[in-house]
């Protein structure tokens, strides 16, 4: 136990930058911190903190240290958690974030609604980066390499980028068979909202061969609205396997230049390391990650 506690008085002198504000949010003294912090430091015969007369920062050794604290005390407090509430049903307000893919998400929203029917979800539909400690998340959903080292992820699944056009297009203006054709083709491309710039084709060229300038005669910030121009025969467009998977299964829709797609994303899910993992954010997690890729 006094391990522990000279961990957790380390972790808030590292998190809060000064002695005395660990010391008040763990009602002891500065001097308590200082000295046990100081203790630790002898005992793993490491320098953890710089100090100066005005703040601390942490030494490199000190900030992987940190790292490995947070998951400590985030277990032990999850530990504590799950006996005390073993018997109760998940609930309380749930703070989510997901990218604007409504279609892969909201079966499995829905699902999981009748499934615990006590946990009140706050649903965030964004492509932004959203800062997830800063404005109180308790997980999001993003594509990607995590790169916040505060945050703990979960795989949940890969998806590709396809391009789609309708078999009526097709029949009209022929079968791209290089990425250099598409200049011949009309091509919708879709602007993420956030930062204005153009989803990129993961196209490979055959050869010495480059991929021309687009085509484009449609920019639009959301994917759903491309999915209906192409149904209407009126271009190809370049989206995510799972937002197209029926209308192929249905014809409306074909794959094209296949063998020249370099593409594979993974959806994750992120939550705070120093966050206790609460029955209703556990359960959340492993549903997501049971079910989102399911089909």
């Amino acid at each position: 136990m006094d391990s522990l506690s000279g961990i957790e008085y380390f972790v808030q002198a590292a998190e809060t930058r000064s002695f005395s504000v660990a010391g008040r949010n763990l009602g002891v003294s500065s001097s308590a911190i200082g000295k046990s912090v100081a203790r630790l430091e002898a005992r793993l015969g490491i320098r953890l903190l710089h100090r100066s007369t005005r703040s601390i920062t942490l030494t490199a050794e000190g900030a992987l240290f940190l790292e490995r604290c947070r998951r400590i005390l985030s277990e032990v407090e999850a530990a504590e958690l799950e006996l005390s509430e073993i018997h109760q049903e998940p609930k309380g307000k749930l703070r989510v974030s997901f990218p604007l893919v409504g279609r892969l998400v909201m079966p499995v929203l829905t699902s999981f609604m009748h499934r615990y029917p006590l946990i009140e979800l706050d649903v965030d539909f964004s492509d932004r980066m959203v800062d997830v400690i800063e404005e109180g998340f308790d997980a999001v959903i993003r594509t990607g390499k995590p790169a916040d080292s505060r945050l703990m992820s979960r795989s949940l699944g890969n998806y590709s980028l396809v391009l789609v056009a309708s078999p009526n297009y097709l029949s009209q203006h022929g079968q791209p068979l290089t990425p250099a054709d598409l200049v011949n083709h009309a091509c919708l491309q879709h602007k993420f909202p956030s930062t204005g710039k153009y989803e990129t084709w993961p196209l490979r060229p055959m050869g010495n061969e480059t991929t021309s300038t687009l085509n484009t005669v449609m920019v639009c910030n959301t994917s759903e609205a491309l999915i209906e121009v192409a149904r209407a025969g009126l271009g190809i467009a370049c989206l995510p396997d799972f937002m197209v998977r029926e209308a192929i299964s249905k014809g409306e829709l074909v794959t094209v230049l296949n063998d020249h797609i370099e593409h594979l994303g993974t959806f994750r899910m992120l939550w705070p390391s120093s966050k206790h993992l609460a029955p209703k954010l556990r359960v959340f997690i492993d549903f997501m990650a049971e079910e989102l890729f399911k089909n």
